[in-house]
Protein backbone atom coordinates (compact mmCIF):
# COMPACT_ATOMS: atom_id res chain seq x y z
CA UNK A 1 0.00 0.00 0.00
CA UNK A 2 1.40 3.33 -0.94
CA UNK A 3 0.77 6.73 0.54
CA UNK A 4 3.85 8.50 -0.90
CA UNK A 5 5.81 5.81 0.86
CA UNK A 6 4.67 2.28 1.42
CA UNK A 7 1.69 2.34 3.75
CA UNK A 8 3.06 -0.79 5.22
CA UNK A 9 1.17 -2.30 8.05
CA UNK A 10 2.31 -4.16 10.92
CA UNK A 11 3.88 -7.13 12.49
CA UNK A 12 6.13 -9.92 11.11
CA UNK A 13 8.17 -11.12 8.23
CA UNK A 14 8.56 -14.75 7.40
CA UNK A 15 11.99 -14.20 5.93
CA UNK A 16 13.41 -12.32 8.95
CA UNK A 17 11.84 -14.26 11.74
CA UNK A 18 12.80 -12.91 15.16
CA UNK A 19 10.81 -14.21 18.06
CA UNK A 20 9.32 -11.59 20.35
CA UNK A 21 10.34 -12.19 23.97
CA UNK A 22 7.94 -14.59 25.58
CA UNK A 23 6.49 -16.01 22.37
CA UNK A 24 4.73 -19.28 23.28
CA UNK A 25 6.02 -22.55 21.91
CA UNK A 26 2.47 -23.72 21.27
CA UNK A 27 -1.18 -22.88 21.93
CA UNK A 28 -2.22 -22.26 25.50
CA UNK A 29 -5.65 -21.72 27.04
CA UNK A 30 -7.06 -18.25 26.56
CA UNK A 31 -6.54 -16.11 29.65
CA UNK A 32 -9.85 -14.47 30.47
CA UNK A 33 -8.71 -12.75 33.66
CA UNK A 34 -5.21 -12.38 35.06
CA UNK A 35 -4.65 -14.10 38.36
CA UNK A 36 -1.92 -11.78 39.63
CA UNK A 37 -2.93 -9.81 42.72
CA UNK A 38 -3.17 -6.02 42.37
CA UNK A 39 0.17 -4.28 42.75
CA UNK A 40 1.48 -0.76 42.61
CA UNK A 41 2.46 -1.33 38.96
CA UNK A 42 1.34 2.14 37.92
CA UNK A 43 3.11 4.05 40.70
CA UNK A 44 4.78 7.07 39.15
CA UNK A 45 3.50 6.20 35.69
CA UNK A 46 1.33 9.33 35.17
CA UNK A 47 4.42 11.52 35.58
CA UNK A 48 6.43 9.34 33.20
CA UNK A 49 3.61 9.43 30.62
CA UNK A 50 3.69 13.23 30.81
CA UNK A 51 7.48 13.18 30.49
CA UNK A 52 7.30 10.91 27.43
CA UNK A 53 4.63 13.11 25.83
CA UNK A 54 6.65 16.27 26.38
CA UNK A 55 9.88 14.71 25.11
CA UNK A 56 8.15 13.50 21.95
CA UNK A 57 6.62 16.95 21.42
CA UNK A 58 10.08 18.51 21.71
CA UNK A 59 11.08 16.30 18.78
CA UNK A 60 8.04 17.40 16.81
CA UNK A 61 5.92 14.31 17.44
CA UNK A 62 2.34 14.11 18.66
CA UNK A 63 1.64 10.91 20.59
CA UNK A 64 -1.40 9.16 22.04
CA UNK A 65 -0.97 6.72 24.94
CA UNK A 66 -3.36 4.40 26.78
CA UNK A 67 -2.39 1.63 29.23
CA UNK A 68 -4.86 -0.70 30.98
CA UNK A 69 -4.31 -2.87 34.07
CA UNK A 70 -6.90 -5.62 33.62
CA UNK A 71 -6.70 -6.63 37.30
CA UNK A 72 -7.54 -3.23 38.75
CA UNK A 73 -9.40 -1.90 35.66
CA UNK A 74 -7.24 1.22 35.93
CA UNK A 75 -6.47 2.89 32.62
CA UNK A 76 -3.97 5.71 32.27
CA UNK A 77 -3.54 7.93 29.23
CA UNK A 78 -1.96 11.19 28.18
CA UNK A 79 -5.37 12.60 27.33
CA UNK A 80 -4.90 12.49 23.56
CA UNK A 81 -7.61 10.24 22.15
CA UNK A 82 -7.49 11.53 18.60
CA UNK A 83 -8.88 9.50 15.73
CA UNK A 84 -6.26 8.16 13.34
CA UNK A 85 -6.07 5.87 10.35
CA UNK A 86 -4.84 2.69 12.01
CA UNK A 87 -2.95 1.15 9.09
CA UNK A 88 -2.24 -2.57 9.59
CA UNK A 89 -3.84 -2.68 13.01
CA UNK A 90 -7.05 -3.01 10.99
CA UNK A 91 -5.85 -6.55 10.24
CA UNK A 92 -6.92 -7.45 13.79
CA UNK A 93 -10.50 -6.65 12.84
CA UNK A 94 -10.25 -8.58 9.57
CA UNK A 95 -8.96 -11.65 11.44
CA UNK A 96 -11.60 -11.30 14.15
CA UNK A 97 -14.37 -11.17 11.54
CA UNK A 98 -13.04 -14.25 9.74
CA UNK A 99 -12.77 -16.27 12.95
CA UNK A 100 -16.18 -15.17 14.21
CA UNK A 101 -17.76 -16.65 11.07
CA UNK A 102 -15.73 -19.85 11.03
CA UNK A 103 -18.55 -22.06 12.28
CA UNK A 104 -20.62 -21.19 9.20
CA UNK A 105 -17.76 -20.41 6.80
CA UNK A 106 -14.79 -22.65 7.68
CA UNK A 107 -11.34 -21.44 6.75
CA UNK A 108 -9.35 -23.59 4.39
CA UNK A 109 -5.78 -24.51 5.26
CA UNK A 110 -4.66 -21.86 2.79
CA UNK A 111 -6.89 -19.28 4.44
CA UNK A 112 -5.45 -20.12 7.84
CA UNK A 113 -1.92 -19.75 6.55
CA UNK A 114 -2.85 -16.40 5.01
CA UNK A 115 -4.47 -15.26 8.27
CA UNK A 116 -1.36 -16.21 10.24
CA UNK A 117 0.85 -14.36 7.76
CA UNK A 118 -1.42 -11.33 7.89
CA UNK A 119 -1.09 -11.09 11.67
CA UNK A 120 2.48 -12.29 12.16
CA UNK A 121 4.06 -10.72 9.08
CA UNK A 122 1.51 -8.02 8.23
CA UNK A 123 0.86 -9.52 4.83
CA UNK A 124 -0.98 -6.84 2.84
CA UNK A 125 -1.92 -9.26 0.06
CA UNK A 126 -3.78 -11.49 2.50
CA UNK A 127 -5.58 -8.49 3.97
CA UNK A 128 -6.62 -7.30 0.50
CA UNK A 129 -8.06 -10.72 -0.37
CA UNK A 130 -9.99 -11.10 2.88
CA UNK A 131 -11.22 -7.48 2.78
CA UNK A 132 -12.69 -7.93 -0.68
CA UNK A 133 -14.20 -11.33 0.11
CA UNK A 134 -15.79 -10.28 3.39
CA UNK A 135 -17.42 -7.07 2.22
CA UNK A 136 -14.97 -4.37 3.22
CA UNK A 137 -16.55 -1.89 5.61
CA UNK A 138 -19.02 -4.56 6.78
CA UNK A 139 -16.07 -6.08 8.65
CA UNK A 140 -15.37 -2.90 10.62
CA UNK A 141 -19.01 -2.22 11.41
CA UNK A 142 -19.50 -5.79 12.64
CA UNK A 143 -16.45 -5.85 14.90
CA UNK A 144 -17.13 -2.35 16.25
CA UNK A 145 -20.68 -3.39 17.09
CA UNK A 146 -19.68 -6.63 18.84
CA UNK A 147 -16.98 -4.95 20.92
CA UNK A 148 -18.79 -1.67 21.57
CA UNK A 149 -16.11 0.43 19.87
CA UNK A 150 -17.68 3.88 19.78
CA UNK A 151 -14.99 5.75 17.83
CA UNK A 152 -14.04 3.05 15.31
CA UNK A 153 -15.38 3.60 11.80
CA UNK A 154 -14.84 2.13 8.33
CA UNK A 155 -12.51 3.97 5.96
CA UNK A 156 -14.18 6.73 3.97
CA UNK A 157 -12.16 5.78 0.89
CA UNK A 158 -12.77 2.02 1.10
CA UNK A 159 -9.11 1.25 1.83
CA UNK A 160 -8.78 -0.96 4.91
CA UNK A 161 -5.64 0.78 6.14
CA UNK A 162 -7.63 4.02 6.52
CA UNK A 163 -9.98 2.48 9.09
CA UNK A 164 -10.31 5.07 11.86
CA UNK A 165 -10.00 4.41 15.58
CA UNK A 166 -8.58 5.78 18.83
CA UNK A 167 -6.19 4.55 21.52
CA UNK A 168 -9.02 3.95 23.98
CA UNK A 169 -11.07 1.95 21.47
CA UNK A 170 -8.09 -0.24 20.60
CA UNK A 171 -7.42 -0.92 24.29
CA UNK A 172 -11.10 -1.81 24.68
CA UNK A 173 -10.84 -4.20 21.73
CA UNK A 174 -7.93 -6.12 23.25
CA UNK A 175 -9.66 -6.27 26.62
CA UNK A 176 -12.78 -7.69 24.98
CA UNK A 177 -10.73 -10.19 23.00
CA UNK A 178 -9.14 -11.46 26.20
CA UNK A 179 -12.34 -11.55 28.24
CA UNK A 180 -14.54 -12.94 25.48
CA UNK A 181 -16.97 -10.04 25.75
CA UNK A 182 -16.58 -9.32 22.03
CA UNK A 183 -18.12 -12.67 21.18
CA UNK A 184 -15.05 -14.52 19.95
CA UNK A 185 -14.56 -17.88 21.66
CA UNK A 186 -11.43 -18.47 23.73
CA UNK A 187 -10.09 -20.96 21.22
CA UNK A 188 -10.45 -18.53 18.32
CA UNK A 189 -9.15 -15.57 20.32
CA UNK A 190 -6.11 -17.70 21.06
CA UNK A 191 -5.35 -17.94 17.34
CA UNK A 192 -5.03 -14.16 17.16
CA UNK A 193 -3.06 -13.87 20.41
CA UNK A 194 -0.61 -16.63 19.49
CA UNK A 195 0.01 -15.02 16.11
CA UNK A 196 0.68 -11.67 17.76
CA UNK A 197 3.03 -13.31 20.26
CA UNK A 198 4.90 -14.78 17.30
CA UNK A 199 5.31 -11.51 15.43
CA UNK A 200 8.59 -11.14 13.58
CA UNK A 201 11.23 -8.45 13.29
CA UNK A 202 10.12 -7.16 9.89
CA UNK A 203 6.98 -7.17 7.80
CA UNK A 204 6.65 -9.02 4.53
CA UNK A 205 7.63 -5.75 2.84
CA UNK A 206 10.85 -5.62 4.85
CA UNK A 207 9.82 -2.75 7.14
CA UNK A 208 11.28 -2.96 10.71
CA UNK A 209 8.47 -3.51 13.20
CA UNK A 210 10.00 -3.88 16.63
CA UNK A 211 9.42 -0.20 17.38
CA UNK A 212 7.38 0.92 20.37
CA UNK A 213 6.21 -1.87 22.68
CA UNK A 214 8.53 -4.76 21.60
CA UNK A 215 11.80 -2.82 21.94
CA UNK A 216 10.56 -0.56 24.74
CA UNK A 217 9.23 -3.34 26.98
CA UNK A 218 12.11 -5.65 26.15
CA UNK A 219 11.94 -7.55 29.46
CA UNK A 220 8.24 -8.48 29.14
CA UNK A 221 6.43 -11.17 27.16
CA UNK A 222 4.41 -9.24 24.56
CA UNK A 223 1.90 -10.00 21.82
CA UNK A 224 1.78 -7.08 19.40
CA UNK A 225 0.22 -5.70 16.26
CA UNK A 226 2.06 -2.79 14.70
CA UNK A 227 1.02 -0.26 12.11
CA UNK A 228 2.77 2.44 10.08
CA UNK A 229 2.25 4.61 7.06
CA UNK A 230 3.23 7.87 5.43
CA UNK A 231 2.20 10.55 4.62
CA UNK A 232 -1.45 11.33 5.18
CA UNK A 233 -0.77 14.98 6.04
CA UNK A 234 1.90 15.29 3.39
CA UNK A 235 4.93 14.85 5.63
CA UNK A 236 4.38 12.86 8.82
CA UNK A 237 5.11 9.23 9.54
CA UNK A 238 2.43 7.50 11.62
CA UNK A 239 3.50 4.60 13.85
CA UNK A 240 1.11 2.58 15.99
CA UNK A 241 2.20 -0.06 18.50
CA UNK A 242 -0.53 -2.09 20.20
CA UNK A 243 -0.78 -5.25 22.22
CA UNK A 244 -0.96 -7.38 25.32
CA UNK A 245 1.83 -7.40 27.90
CA UNK A 246 2.84 -9.81 30.65
CA UNK A 247 2.98 -13.57 31.11
CA UNK A 248 -0.58 -13.49 32.46
CA UNK A 249 -1.71 -10.96 29.83
CA UNK A 250 -2.50 -8.50 32.57
CA UNK A 251 -1.77 -5.29 30.66
CA UNK A 252 -2.96 -3.80 27.39
CA UNK A 253 -1.15 -0.88 25.80
CA UNK A 254 -1.63 1.31 22.74
CA UNK A 255 0.76 4.05 21.67
CA UNK A 256 0.52 6.08 18.47
CA UNK A 257 2.89 8.71 17.12
CA UNK A 258 2.79 11.14 14.22
CA UNK A 259 6.03 12.92 13.37
CA UNK A 260 7.23 14.94 10.37
CA UNK A 261 10.56 13.19 9.99
CA UNK A 262 12.20 10.24 8.30
CA UNK A 263 10.88 6.79 9.21
CA UNK A 264 13.89 5.74 11.32
CA UNK A 265 13.65 8.87 13.48
CA UNK A 266 9.91 8.35 13.93
CA UNK A 267 10.45 4.73 15.01
CA UNK A 268 13.07 5.82 17.53
CA UNK A 269 10.73 8.47 18.95
CA UNK A 270 7.89 6.04 19.68
CA UNK A 271 10.28 3.47 21.14
CA UNK A 272 11.92 6.06 23.36
CA UNK A 273 8.50 7.13 24.64
CA UNK A 274 7.85 3.57 25.83
CA UNK A 275 11.31 3.39 27.42
CA UNK A 276 10.67 6.67 29.24
CA UNK A 277 7.42 5.27 30.61
CA UNK A 278 9.01 1.94 31.62
CA UNK A 279 12.77 2.50 32.09
CA UNK A 280 13.37 -1.04 33.37
CA UNK A 281 11.77 -2.60 30.30
CA UNK A 282 9.01 -3.99 32.49
CA UNK A 283 5.65 -2.78 33.80
CA UNK A 284 5.68 -2.39 37.55
CA UNK A 285 9.35 -3.31 38.05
Amino acid sequence: MLLIATAAMLTVSTSSCAKVYGSPDGPEPAVHAPESPPTAAFDGLPARIAQATDAAAADGATISIAVLDRVTSQMLSNGNNQLVGIASVAKLFIADDLLSQESSTPLSSGDRQALDSMLRSSDDGAAETFWAARGGETIINGVAGRYGLTSTTPPSDGQWWDTMSSASDLVHYYDGLLSGSGGLSGERAEIILNDLAGSTATGTDGYPQRFGIPDGLFAEPVAVKQGWMCCMDGSSWMHLSTGVIGADRRYVMVIESQQPSDDATARETITQAVKTMFPSGRIGA
